[in-house]
């Protein structure tokens, strides 16, 4: 679909009293894309801001955001997936994750420094991931401090692999599927101005997960078993009135025997845009990213991004040496102006690798 038809499309579809207070914004967006893997794709997602009644007559009430998507491709490929974010009492409340079906195909490009082809297979899975915290003290400065736990399910059931591949080979933890099960601590710091576009503030989310379980990941089909430690900060700098720099800072650090689909990876569209999501898998990966967003325009805004990520694993814990870098700009257009909710579409570049995103929200 053409950017400019995607743009007035939501241009007719959040009128000028979204600036008035509601409870309720619903920001409709169409899903059409086409992949050697999937062929052609279609469907529709639907983002609500929602503002519980609970919180009425509280002007420091954080939005809370949940996305409802569904997409089918020629292939018969379905994804399902509910991602949220929720602020409840007066902010003393918060949580966030993602409940979803996905029948669909992917590449894997190997673990760690491996170079080898792309391989296609498929996998059938549901995941849940729910993160909930309280809001505990009074708070570090203008910002909220919470505290809380973690859970995670994922029955990762693969159901083809490219003949002669290395999943097929039955080396990879995880290549012939399994049941990843298990949850841990967590604390989030919060200190944002705003929850979907801040102009100035920091927020940090710290996750560690405790012996997680992953039924069948073995080589045997025995169950192997990890923790995982992961730091996720970003700070924003306004940079006078139209112009914001935001700064990401990411490590994930597994010990034990994770199955692929659980490594620390690089990809997509929130972590190094401009390669496949999971291009890069390793037991280790940090990665600092920037980006600059502009106002151009009334609802129009433009952003130029760049980041730089590293991997590692038991023996080498981050192979600096040997860095992964790319970059990007792209266009941003305001579709709930009360709460500052862009359509963001991002085009990155990195070594020999290139994409395209189209999504609701900021990727940091």
């Amino acid at each position: 679909m053409p950017l400019v038809t995607v743009l007035l499309s939501f241009a007719g579809l959040a009128p000028a009293d979204t600036v008035l207070p509601k409870r309720l914004a619903l920001i409709p967006v169409p899903i059409v894309y086409y992949t050697p893997e999937t062929r052609l794709a279609y469907g529709g997602a639907a983002t609500a801001t929602i503002r519980f009644r609970r919180d009425d007559g509280f002007a420091a009430a954080r939005p809370s955001q949940f996305t409802l998507a569904l997409a089918y491709t020629q292939n018969h490929q379905l994804l399902l997936y509910l991602p949220f974010q929720a602020f409840y009492d007066h902010n003393r409340y918060y949580a966030y994750g993602e409940a979803g079906y996905y029948r669909y195909n992917y590449y894997f490009y190997g673990l760690g420094q491996q170079q080898l082809p792309r391989e296609l297979y498929g996998v059938n899975f549901p995941r849940v991931r729910v993160n909930a915290f309280r809001r505990v003290g009074a708070g570090l400065g203008r910002g909220r401090l919470y505290a809380g736990l973690r859970y995670q399910y994922e029955d990762y059931r693969i159901s083809s692999v490219a003949a002669g591949g290395l999943l097929a080979g039955g080396t990879v933890a995880g290549g012939r599927g399994s049941r990843l099960t298990g949850g841990g601590l967590g604390l989030f710091y919060d200190a944002r101005d705003n929850v979907f576009f801040p102009r100035k503030g920091v927020v940090a989310d710290l996750s560690y997960f405790i012996r997680n379980r992953a039924a069948g990941a073995g080589p045997a089909g025995e169950t192997t078993r990890f923790d995982r430690y992961v730091a996720d900060v970003s700070e924003y700098h306004s940079l006078g009135q139209h112009a914001v720099l935001a700064v990401n800072y990411f490590a994930s650090f597994v010990v034990g025997t994770a199955p692929f689909n659980a490594l620390s990876l690089l990809g997509g569209s929130r972590r190094l845009r401009g390669y496949y999501e999971g291009r890069y898998r390793d037991q280790n990966a940090t990665l600092i990213q920037a980006e600059v967003r502009l106002d151009v325009y009334k609802r129009l805004g433009a952003v130029v991004f760049g980041g730089v990520g590293t991997l590692g694993d038991d023996q080498t814990p981050l192979r600096l040496r040997d860095p992964k870098g790319a970059c990007g700009a792209g266009l941003r257009f305001t579709a709930n102006r009360r709460d500052h909710l862009n359509v963001r579409l991002d085009y990155g570049v990195g070594q020999q690798s290139s994409g395209f995103y189209l999504t609701v929200g900021e990727a940091f």
